[in-house]
């Protein structure tokens, strides 16, 4: 039976701000979405019955990040919607070797979703309707690169590429529930939003000013240890900004200089944290 291979994305918020509570209990938000160049590897093989979902979890993420390998997941979910939604009578085995940290505001879920349906679609010819039902952040993924994000994540729009830039990543151990997140942001009085329309606005104009404007209101409303311990560092070794990405809890500094950066990383892996060097990057998928 058919199958395939991808590299799939995670991604930062170059900016991150809550508008509104919705009727329908969803907020919206208004973001600059970015995938990096750090990655999960999702294998969609074709089968005449059932889904299958193994995992390769990287021994450091063992402790602090358990992944479902069983209908939980979202790419289990994924592939069931698929095949109902296009009248398939099979079946598939899926397999994800993580590379991206869970519970991190990195979308390593969204992204492995994502991933499936982009390989269902190219192996199958069929297509999936209203993906941002699945997950908020996997149509970004369908799309990838540096986009503007407004509603509950699906209403999309392509900005300025914003692609080979130097970062580091690190998370600690410290995982953050999104429901949760929200309920810190709801309870938050007099929020300093962040200036996400100067951001988009320095990306398309003046990208080497982007990094003056990041600002996360989920780092404000959570007031993470763990992101108070790894900001200083990042600065100290030469970040020209560093920022929580998405609800956390992992964080990401931008360098101007790679040798910094990896020094900086190697300080923060010494320091027992998940900590990578990347750069920012125009595509979700990479085929293998």
């Amino acid at each position: 039976m058919p199958e395939m291979t991808v590299k799939s994305a995670a991604k930062i918020n170059l900016a991150l701000d809550v508008t509104g509570k919705r009727p329908d209990g969803y907020h919206n938000i208004e973001s600059v979405f970015q995938t990096v160049g750090i990655y999960d590897e999702v294998t969609v093989k074709l089968t005449d019955s059932g889904i299958n979902i193994s995992c390769d979890l990287p021994f450091r993420f063992s402790f602090y990040d358990p992944i479902p390998c069983d209908e939980r997941n979202i790419a289990y979910k994924t592939a069931e919607k698929f095949f109902k939604e296009n009248n398939l009578n099979i079946g598939c085995d899926i397999h994800i070797k993580k590379g991206i940290p869970s519970q991190a505001g990195m979308g390593g879920g969204s992204s492995d979703a994502a991933a499936v349906i982009y390989c269902l679609e190219k192996l199958t010819g069929g297509k999936l309707s209203n993906p941002e039902k699945i997950g908020a952040d996997v149509p970004f993924f369908l799309t990838g690169g540096t986009a503007y994000v407004e509603g509950i994540g699906e209403k999309i729009q392509k900005i300025s590429d914003y692609s080979g830039k130097i970062l580091v990543i690190a998370k600690a151990g410290e995982n953050v529930s999104t429901a949760k997140a929200y309920q810190f942001i709801d309870n938050l009085e007099n929020p300093v939003h962040p200036d996400t329309e100067s951001l988009v606005n320095a990306i398309n104009n003046a990208p080497e000013t982007a990094y003056k404007y990041f600002g996360n209101l989920f780092e404000d409303a959570l007031n993470l240890y763990s992101v108070a311990v790894i900001k200083p560092r990042m600065k100290e070794h030469g970040a020209l900004n560093c920022l929580m990405t998405g609800s956390g809890s992992a964080v990401f500094g931008l360098f101007d200089d790679i040798e910094k950066a990896e020094k900086c990383a190697e300080i923060l892996k010494k320091s027992g944290h998940f900590s990578a060097v990347c750069e920012t990057v125009k595509e979700s998928f990479i085929e293998l």
